[in-house]
């Protein structure tokens, strides 16, 4: 990789913790944030299980000390949160950019008036809310960003794309330091278009078992704060880590399934590989999309046997953990990959009772420990066909 991007800070809401050290410590107790349904008002919240936060919105409200819809407060607060890990003073650098990410946006908010608003017709600024890009800019107005604001909407690899959108950007000259990831709050919306899609599962998910069933959803937020070199050592930051590689590729099979060959996620894994100059063996552990729906595991598995053939390395999926998280859920699995390479940890696929049987493909299931971790990969495969990889190296 020509221009390595540091990584100075990281911040994170989830179902199993609202920053790196609470969520370090389910990940090592095994202890899942999927359970039942309490924040959502759903006709399936007693057929269904989900990774929800554990705040209702007016407690968010207090905790932001702003009123916003569900999903800008979970991505502000993560956000805030980025920031004070990389900068003790909070003062960003002058070229400091905002890449955010959302498949819902404001939609949490203004699904509750649909209704109302056919029938009455009624003028409200909150239905214009479900934009995009409405957060993003609320967002990058609180952290004090203006330089360059954007939002990315590639499905589940929303936020990586984000992140890698960063790294040209900086390795380009053309910023010094961007806040990047993505945050979805679960909604009516994206619950009844997964129900409809038939790929949820009424039980705990459990990715790359033989009778996977579907998905578990789940909720919340993370970022990462990515500067260059030069700013980096101008203002004496520590790193974490390092991205060291980066590809993003398209499947170009179907609007929601994966090819059974992995093309995309295959390419994906290659491009970010050759960027790196890493051979496949120099990756130490897989932080698989893992969503737990058949179609799936099976084809991220066969990307991965295309490129590590026999001697896949170490993986496993933390959706399980989670749930999936949509547009953010590359930027908590990329928090979690951070939290792998400094720690020495290898996570597990919870719930896992039989291997499958259609590849030779084997997730890890039980923490490991002790390891010496130099490259961690962390892979999001969304609708659309879109494909993205990230690698994470040690300094």
């Amino acid at each position: 990789m020509k221009m390595p991007i540091y990584i100075s800070g990281m911040g994170i809401y989830s179902a199993i913790g609202n920053d790196p050290a609470s969520v370090l410590d389910a990940l090592k107790n095994g202890r899942t944030g999927i359970g039942k349904i309490h924040q959502l008002e759903t006709i399936h919240k007693n057929d269904y299980v989900a990774g929800e936060i554990n705040f209702t919105d007016s407690a968010l409200e207090e905790l932001a000390g702003t009123k916003e819809c569900r999903t800008t407060l979970l991505g502000l607060l993560a956000a805030r949160q980025a920031v004070k890990n990389a900068f003790d003073d909070g003062r960003l650098p002058t070229r400091t950019g905002f890449i955010n990410s959302t498949t819902v946006g404001g939609i949490t908010r203004a699904e509750k008036i649909y209704k109302q608003y056919f029938e009455t017709n009624i003028d409200t600024p909150i239905i214009g809310s479900y934009l995009s890009g409405e957060g993003t800019q609320f967002i990058a107005k609180d952290l004090g960003v203006s330089k360059y604001v954007t939002t990315i909407s590639t499905a589940c690899s929303s936020a990586a794309n984000a992140i890698i959108t960063a790294c040209r950007l900086i390795q380009s000259g053309q910023l010094d330091c961007v806040i990047a990831g993505g945050v979805d709050a679960l909604s009516k919306f994206t619950f009844n278009g997964f129900n409809t899609l038939m790929i949820l599962d009424k039980d705990w998910c459990k990715p790359f078992d033989n009778q996977r069933k579907g998905l578990n959803l789940g909720e919340g937020g993370a970022y990462l704060v990515l500067e260059s070199e030069k700013s980096l050592k101008a203002r004496h930051g520590k790193p974490l880590a390092i991205i060291s590689g980066y590809g993003n590729a398209n499947d170009a099979y179907h609007q929601t399934a994966s090819s059974p060959e992995g093309i995309g996620a295959t390419n994906a894994i290659k491009n970010a590989l050759n960027q790196a100059g890493l051979s496949p063996e120099k990756i130490d552990y897989i932080n698989a999309h893992g969503t737990g729906t058949p179609n799936n595991d099976a084809s991220e598995c066969a990307a991965m046997t295309n490129v590590f053939g026999n001697t896949v390395p170490a993986f496993s999926s933390t959706k399980a953990f989670t749930g999936h998280t949509l547009a953010a859920s590359a930027s908590i699995e990329a928090v979690i990959s951070l939290l792998s390479l400094q720690n020495g940890l290898i996570f597990p696929s919870l719930n896992i009772s039989e291997f499958m049987t259609d590849t030779t493909c084997r997730p890890v299931v039980a923490l490991q420990e002790g390891k010496n971790l130099q490259h961690v990969m962390s892979n999001s495969f969304g609708f659309g066909g879109n494909c993205a990889s990230l690698i994470f190296s040690k300094i």
